[in-house]
């Protein structure tokens, strides 16, 4: 069978021909497999169609996908947008005492089979002229244990608490500080308690428009804790934190899957890893179908995705491969100086950062670690000349490129229209198309207004432009935040090729440590105390930094066998308890 979708937001019909209708060779017999409707959008009638794919390559915007899918799916059908839209094949299996895990790139329905499981969403099976009771879902899989959790979702019976994906939302719907927000949802008088286990004691007062974005994820991660429920959904809990909180995080949700029914969604691979007990693989093409796969042990999931390729269904979903090269650590090389500055100190009024003395050379890329609350964007906005420091001077006159922490879409317009206000001569270099534009998939994402993008892709147009102004550094504060795994390194490789082919020199700022590995040549650690005092040192090498900063921290990795990539040690396992003997807590 195959499917016809038209993905809406990317069809531009006012400014093109109907390209798809023209040259569809069935319309051109006068059957109408193309039809024109009210609203002016194409609508593919799917009998009808020979899937000869050629409105695919005519459509100028890229809004058509015709898919070739195994017959035996239609049967597999959980839930389906409209007549050309996106479709969701199958459903995780239900299991007790485990986390469960969901690993999957953007668009392919993690948050819809999310709400579904929720009870948020009733699936349609495809019925999507009208909306399905309950009573017909049950029947739909009788006989699975699918039918047994609707029946209770139904029955009220089970109650279920959704962690969102978007916790930077919050503020537009809840205005007020953060203890009457978890007051409300607050069950059975465990404020005090998980308040201190997220360590949110100093933000309880605190309003909720005045919260950083880790302290958002905690107060999120703590709503939903806090609510009474069977059944746990943690949609990307990671965001934001750095890597002592996200540990901590999976910990708790460890602790919770003990006694509760536990899902999550997360691109950090080495959270997930760690969190997860058994994992399902999503895959599809983004915007037309997802399929869910059977379940696997966490280690064999992970693994499998990065290859791309699911050995027990025979499933190639990704035609490369995400690999993890095992190299040394590269020395720093004795390169010219780009900017460097003396013991620098800037107090607020709860807060003191002091950073050492030093530099960084012209083409290479500093990754900058540490806990949330140390300093690390105060530093980047010192660099950026966005902020005076107290005591020392940043003397040297360096053009910096900048990109925010938290980024809000205050223009007013489509993607393409901001890309040429402010980078109107980079548009038509062939270097930046290629290197920058077209692994960041900037082009699916021209025609939409920038007021609808989601976060990820808000996040790789703000890599986009920040890459593209012309700068001698470039401040990159958390690129990884939002994009799913793939694109995660896909970013990282995008910055460290164009600061290889430009000779230019960056600073990245992030808490995941494969982004972390992928980009930086050396690195520079934060510590302290967060909220209160903090201390920036380096640029260190990449072992010394990462032993530095992972000491901090508690954690070793180890390398996986068979893909290379690094995973962390259960702390006190004898793995754990060597490495740490000898001082290597990543480079073993």
């Amino acid at each position: 069978m195959h499917i016809a979708v038209v993905i809406y937001d990317r069809c531009q019909f006012k400014k093109c021909n109907y390209e798809c209708r023209t040259y569809c060779p069935p319309v051109r017999m006068g059957i109408d497999t193309v039809v024109i409707t009210e609203k002016g959008y194409p609508r593919i009638i799917e009998e009808l169609c020979e899937g000869c794919g050629i409105c695919v390559h005519k459509c100028p915007f890229e809004a058509i996908k015709i898919v070739g899918l195994p017959e035996e799916l239609q049967e597999d059908l959980v839930h389906q947008y409209g007549e050309n839209g996106f479709r969701l094949y199958r459903l995780p299996a239900i299991q007790k005492d485990k986390v469960i895990g969901l690993l999957g790139p953007n668009g392919v329905g993690k948050t819809t089979t999310l709400n579904i499981l929720s009870g948020a969403l009733i699936p349609n099976l495809g019925n999507y002229e009208r909306e399905l009771t309950w009573d017909e879902v049950i029947e739909h899989f009788s006989g699975s244990s699918l039918a047994d959790y609707f029946s209770k979702i139904r029955d009220g019976e089970l109650r279920t608490a959704l962690k969102p994906q978007y916790v930077d939302k919050i503020p537009r719907v809840f205005k007020g500080n953060v203890k009457e927000l978890l007051k409300k949802v607050d069950e059975e008088g465990r404020l005090e308690e998980i308040s201190t286990l997220l360590g949110l004691e100093n933000s309880l007062n605190r309003d909720v428009d005045k919260l950083s974005g880790g302290e958002l994820q905690s107060v999120a991660i703590a709503a939903t804790l806090l609510k009474n429920a069977d059944v746990y959904f943690f949609d990307e809990p990671s965001s934001y934190l750095d890597i002592a909180q996200r540990l901590n995080i999976a910990r708790i949700i460890k602790e919770l899957a003990r006694k509760s029914i536990v899902f999550v969604v997360e691109h950090d691979l080495a959270i997930m890893d760690f969190l997860a007990d058994v994992i399902h693989i999503l895959y599809g093409s983004e915007g037309a179908y997802g399929i869910v796969s059977q379940i696997r042990a966490t280690r064999n999931a992970i693994n499998a995705y990065l290859e791309g390729y699911l050995r027990e269904e025979n499933i190639r979903f990704r035609e490369w491969k995400i690999e993890f090269t095992e190299h040394p650590p590269k020395k720093r090389v004795d390169l010219p100086t780009l900017i460097s500055w003396p013991y620098l100190e800037k107090s607020y009024e709860n807060f003191r950062l002091e950073v050492h003395p030093g530099e960084i050379k012209i083409g290479e890329v500093i990754g900058v670690v540490g806990p949330n609350a140390t300093g690390k964007t105060t530093f980047v906005k010192l660099l950026a000349g966005v902020l005076k420091p107290d005591k020392g001077e940043i003397e040297e006159n360096v053009k910096v490129s900048y990109k925010p922490q938290y980024i809000k879409p205050e223009f007013e317009g489509t993607v393409e229209e901001l890309l040429m206000s402010v980078l109107k001569e980079r548009m038509s270099s062939g270097f930046f198309k290629a290197e920058v534009m077209h692994p960041l998939n900037i082009r699916h994402i021209m025609h939409k207004e920038v007021q609808d993008l989601s976060g990820g892709e808000m996040q790789r147009l703000a890599i986009a432009i920040a890459l593209g102004l012309e700068a001698d550094l470039y401040l990159i504060d958390e690129p990884s935040a939002y994009l799913d795994s793939n694109q995660r390194m896909i970013a990282a490789k995008v910055i460290r090729r164009v600061m290889e082919n430009t000779g230019k020199s960056a600073l990245v700022v992030d808490h995941d440590v494969y982004f972390i590995d992928i980009v930086a040549d050396n690195i520079m650690v934060f510590g302290g105390e967060p909220s209160l005092h903090g201390v920036g040192r380096g640029p260190y090498d990449m072992r010394e930094g990462m032993n530095l900063f992972l000491r901090d921290v508690g954690i070793t990795f180890r390398r996986d066998k068979d893909t290379r990539r690094p995973r962390i040690n259960n702390p006190g396992s004898y793995t754990d308890r060597e490495q740490k003997s000898r001082g290597e807590y990543y480079y073993a």
